[in-house]
């Protein structure tokens, strides 16, 4: 074993300098520094180098973890990157954006022993911004074509890592994507704090310089229909994502200054990207200078109340039914909205919207958590005679996403949805009930964390090249007989 590691004994586990939460308050700048070379070395080395790597294996892509710590530490960061990239798709965007603390960090045996978990995530970002910086990092280019084309419908991140690896392959790789930017849910869905755009965009140029062609403001079903792209295209990959937001009816749901969070959040993205937005302009979208209440407890909600921080909000209340302990979301980020100012109402659920024609507030009620359900967790129940008032002129509804119908969109009504709306497809193919067509991503496992759609993303361009493979021995044979 190198001596450069196993240091935990005698090194403490620290994150990169965190800036001050009266600074990041008035900017969209990520909240953390990069780790300097020695820093990243020194936090590397405190692997214990385990024989059963449990951060590998909670990790969604199976990062070899361990190995690029250990080369970290030793200070062959090419190859520290080499060993990274080889699983990971976007691995400069799991280091800033993956909750660590649930994945691989959480698990790290140093975080249960008490010793303090290895910082993994910081080490990762510090890693291939470190490629990108020294130019290691390339356009993936095969060693030769293969003559087939896929058309992947979706530039979130499970498109993204499928045209990487296809690429990478031989193929010849349209991207089609209804938005004018590529990166999906990375560029408008995520703010600024987590995630600079410049991340995102960097790496859709880098596919771009490999090749592949990006059709954007293109919407399959209006734009081009579903029957073109199988014509033109060998195979179809579906990787839409999830984009239709869950609602909740009560009494004044109609009133005005009450949206759904993706609005909210691609409107402020889009002005840090230079767009205007007439609806920021005019404050229907701003909340400066406002009490905004969001409702939620996933990582989509403490997006927006972060968010609103830095617009300058008046107040910023976060309601959600459950408490500390049973939220969805990230608990760093719920540390970090705290440091911010963000006020958490715990066991509280929304009943009605108060105001004439315009929200002044939210009447909500006290919950008691009950018996866990058929999940393990503990069924949320409202105490009669409990319901209190909040203080709202923009509220904000962050109450997860389901899929849109894609059969309708995209006229295809052979399209086979499960009960969910999700794509149903053959898991050992991942293909769907249309022949040559995949799906990977949200659209197939439900909303859930863009590691797990790079996941995805990366399976399903294994499982077209093994169909395009298989079907080309089928034909080959048949001409031979």
């Amino acid at each position: 074993m190198s001596q450069k590691m196993l240091k935990f004994t005698g090194l403490a586990g620290r994150m990169p300098d965190k800036r001050k939460a009266e600074d990041r308050r008035a900017d969209f700048g990520e909240i953390y520094a990069r780790f300097s070379d020695p820093a990243a070395a020194e936090q590397a080395s405190r692997c214990s180098q385990c024989g059963v790597p449990f951060c590998q294996v909670h990790c969604p892509v199976s990062n070899n973890i361990p190995d690029w710590l250990k080369l970290t530490a030793e200070g062959r960061l090419e190859e520290a990157y080499e060993v990274s990239a080889a699983t990971n798709s976007m691995p400069e965007v799991c280091g800033r954006i993956c909750p660590q603390d649930r994945l691989c960090e959480g698990n790290c045996v140093l975080e249960q022993s008490g010793h303090g978990s290895v910082t993994i995530g910081s080490v990762e970002k510090y890693i291939t911004d470190t490629a990108f910086e020294r130019g290691w990092v390339k356009p993936p280019k095969p060693l030769s074509e293969n003559g087939r084309s896929v058309a992947i419908i979706g530039a979130g991140p499970a498109g993204l890592a499928a045209a990487e690896q296809l690429r990478q392959r031989g193929y010849e790789v349209h991207v089609y994507d209804r938005y004018d930017r590529a990166g999906g849910l990375l560029i408008y869905g995520i703010p600024n704090f987590k995630l600079e755009k410049e991340v995102v965009e960097r790496r859709a140029k880098l596919l771009k310089d490999a090749g592949i062609t990006f059709h954007l403001n293109c919407a399959v079903g209006k734009d081009v229909t579903m029957a073109e792209l199988r014509k033109r295209h060998t195979a179809v990959l579906i990787a839409t994502g999830v984009y239709k937001a869950r609602d909740i009816k009560m009494p004044g749901s109609g009133l005005t200054g009450i949206f759904q969070a993706m609005d909210y959040l691609t409107t402020s993205n889009r002005i840090g990207l230079g767009d205007k937005v007439p609806a920021f302009a005019d404050g229907t979208l701003n909340a400066a200078g406002r009490d905004i209440v969001v409702i939620g407890g996933g990582d989509t909600a403490m997006d927006c109340v972060r968010t609103a921080i830095r617009q300058g909000a008046k107040s910023v209340k976060c309601l959600y039914r459950r408490d500390r302990d049973n939220m969805p979301g990230s608990r760093r980020e719920v540390a970090h909205a705290e440091e911010e100012g963000v006020e958490f109402v715990w066991l509280a659920a929304p009943e009605a919207m108060l105001g004439d024609t315009k929200v002044t507030g939210v009447r909500s009620q006290r919950i008691h958590l009950g018996v866990p359900d058929a999940t393990g967790r503990q069924t949320p129940e409202p105490i009669e005679g409990s319901s209190f008032n909040v203080d709202a002129d923009l509220v904000i509804k962050a109450l997860g996403f389901d899929p849109e119908h894609l059969p309708g969109m995209f006229n295809e009504p052979e399209l086979a949805v499960t009960r969910w709306g999700t794509l149903k497809v053959n898991y050992r193919t991942l293909m769907t009930s249309l022949d040559g067509v995949f799906a990977a991503g949200d659209i197939v496992r439900g909303a859930s964390l863009v590691v797990w759609a790079i996941h995805d993303g990366r399976q399903a361009a294994a499982a077209i090249d093994a169909w395009c493979e298989q079907n080309a021995r089928a034909g080959a044979k048949s001409a031979a007989e």
